[in-house]
């Protein structure tokens, strides 16, 4: 069976712009021929997709990084240069993806096909033959290819399952869900037979059909991590009922209702929402001994505790069981809002803003020397020549255009201070 790997980080990073071309057309009978540098190609996008395909998160832990290709250079007789290439992330349907640092959500992947772009690529400089104006008909000046984007995020798997199946270990639950599905779960007994999720499709007569997820046996302290607790409790969180699976043979486990009690309290530390979930109860192993008669006051005492229904089963014979499937068909009818994760994105507030691109801050670091960081800001310096003088006099018109200059003055910056923009370091003069 496939581990599952339900956690990763990934470092992505789009592809860089191509640079701009400085040229000039040379042709015979054109000695004067005009600038003919061609813009640079886009950098390419890393893009995740969900891909049905895929499980686990098990294979970024053999690759965190992803790089999209940069953008091609422009070239002489206006040619663009060709764009990078995208990288496509394949991810598994249940993928929430965050940025880091930080909870920021960026998206929840459970459609097949659904694409998320996490990093655009820099788009690509503008050749010379763009700066030509009536004025200035032969410019030399270019742009270099924009950055790419960058980040790092955290990947999070959380099963796409309608309905999941709890209880102790050895209560039957792998028995059951190779029962009503096609799944094989490893079945044996001994404690933590089940190391991951099982996920079964039960299909029904009048073809119906729903998703139901074998989770490890839970054991008390399970809320606080003990066991598998915190690895398996999260993927509750996409179920839209819960099937507990009470062992009713005695063998193992006595005392059934405080098995249930037990379930519901982790339940409850881990997140009180996930109690009220609605439930079923199944009471199994009523093919041993005298477990029938014992079934029928467990679910008494259940329906005191405000459980309304339960169903005795025999995973092993099948008795009781075209009943309890019918019971978790309409539980699955649920409308998926219903979910605790579609709950809570429903309530979650509005992600913040973008900052204004033309936003930027500046920090005195030491004396004499600053720091200036802004998205528009550091994109003008990385875009910029600066070997070239007539890129650095168009530089520092934006920076005064934009307002640069004037605050980097009202903050004590000084003439021959130095000013670090981005990963460049300028001298300051006015």
């Amino acid at each position: 069976m496939a581990e599952l790997v339900d956690q990763a980080r990934i470092e992505v990073r789009a592809g860089r712009g191509g640079d701009g071309a400085s040229h000039f057309r040379r042709e015979k009978y054109m000695p004067r021929g005009g600038p003919d540098g061609g813009d640079g190609g886009r950098g390419g996008d890393v893009i995740l997709e969900v891909d049905e395909g895929q499980r686990t998160l098990i294979d970024f832990r053999f690759q965190r990084r992803f790089v999209a290709g940069d953008g091609k250079p422009g070239q002489g007789k206006d040619w663009t240069g060709a764009d990078g290439d995208d990288v496509i992330v394949r991810v598994p349907p249940g993928t929430l993806v965050y940025e880091e640092p930080g909870e920021r959500l960026l998206a929840d992947l459970s459609v097949l096909g659904q694409r998320l772009v996490v990093c655009r690529g820099g788009r690509g400089g503008r050749g010379n033959a763009g700066f030509a104006t009536p004025t200035n008909q032969a410019p030399v000046v270019r742009e270099m290819g924009e950055p790419g984007e960058e980040r790092e995020l955290r990947l999070e798997l959380k099963l796409l399952a309608d309905l999941a199946l709890v209880g102790y270990p050895n209560a039957g639950k792998s028995t059951l869900i190779s029962r009503i599905s096609a799944a094989r779960p490893k079945i044996a007994n001994y404690p933590f037979t089940t190391l991951s999720p099982n996920l079964g499709v039960v299909r029904l007569d009048e073809g119906a059909s729903f998703v139901v997820a074998d989770l490890p046996g839970l054991i008390e302290g399970a809320a606080e991590g003990r066991g598998l607790g915190h690895q398996f409790l999260k993927h509750l969180e996409r179920a839209r009922g819960i099937v507990h699976i009470l062992d009713l043979s005695g063998f193992e486990r006595p005392d059934p209702i405080a098995d249930y009690r037990a379930i519901r309290s982790e339940l409850e530390r881990y997140d009180p929402d996930l109690a009220q979930l609605p439930e079923l109860v199944a009471l199994n192993k009523i093919d041993l001994g005298e477990t029938r008669e014992l079934a029928e006051i467990v679910a008494e005492e259940l329906q005191a505790l405000g459980v309304e229904r339960t169903f005795p089963i025999s995973a092993v014979s099948g008795e009781g069981l075209p009943e309890l499937t019918r019971a978790m068909a309409e539980l699955a009818r649920q409308p998926a809002s219903e979910s605790l994760v579609a709950r809570r994105a429903a309530l979650a507030p509005e992600p913040p803003t973008e900052p204004d691109e033309a936003d930027y801050e500046i920090v005195e670091v030491e004396e004499g020397f600053f720091e200036v960081s802004g998205r528009a800001v550091e994109r003008a310096v990385a875009m910029t020549d600066l070997d070239n003088e007539e890129s650095v006099m168009l530089l520092h018109r934006k920076l005064v255009r934009l307002g640069v200059i004037e605050a980097l003055r009202e903050a004590g910056c000084l003439d021959g201070d130095a000013v670090r923009i981005g990963s460049v370091t300028l001298d300051f003069e006015e």
